[in-house]
């Protein structure tokens, strides 16, 4: 049997605004970042509800990131600070599910960031290569 090298499966809500953006830029910049991600592009970070983070959790993904526009600089006025106040209730519902509270990341990463978003993407993997594979991968894989 051939061991695999652990790829982590991350989700990545992005704010369309902003951290999207910032990912196009770091595309059409030809940045190399690992191609871990699986984007999912939201009008705004504040749209993302819990169950869009627990779910995929749930079913065996490693990470999930919420990207959103930097405090002050939401299209729709407060929906970073929802999305903010949300993460921090998030992180404490993790922890009561048994995981890791680390394989969420809340970043704000705004337009002009295709560096930044790059950065991220490699340092949000790394950490995750590090916790190894979400423990939900394996009940999906009996």
């Amino acid at each position: 049997m051939v061991e695999t090298a652990f790829e982590p499966r991350i989700i990545g809500y992005l704010c369309n605004w902003c951290t999207y953006t910032g990912a196009d830029l770091a595309g059409t910049s030809r940045l190399q970042y690992p191609p871990n991600l699986r984007i999912i592009r939201l009008m705004c970070s504040g749209a993302v509800d819990v169950s869009y983070v627990l779910k995929p959790l749930l079913h065996g993904a490693d990470g999930v990131l919420i990207g959103g526009c930097h405090p002050g600089d939401c299209h729709y006025q407060e929906g970073n600070y929802k999305a903010r106040r949300r993460a921090a209730i998030l992180a404490e519902s993790i922890k009561v599910m048994g995981l890791d509270p680390r394989r969420v990341w809340l970043r704000w990463i705004s337009a002009s960031e295709g560096q930044r978003f790059a950065e991220t993407i490699a340092s949000f993997t790394a950490e995750l290569k590090q916790l190894g594979p979400n423990p939900t991968r394996v009940l999906w894989t009996l």
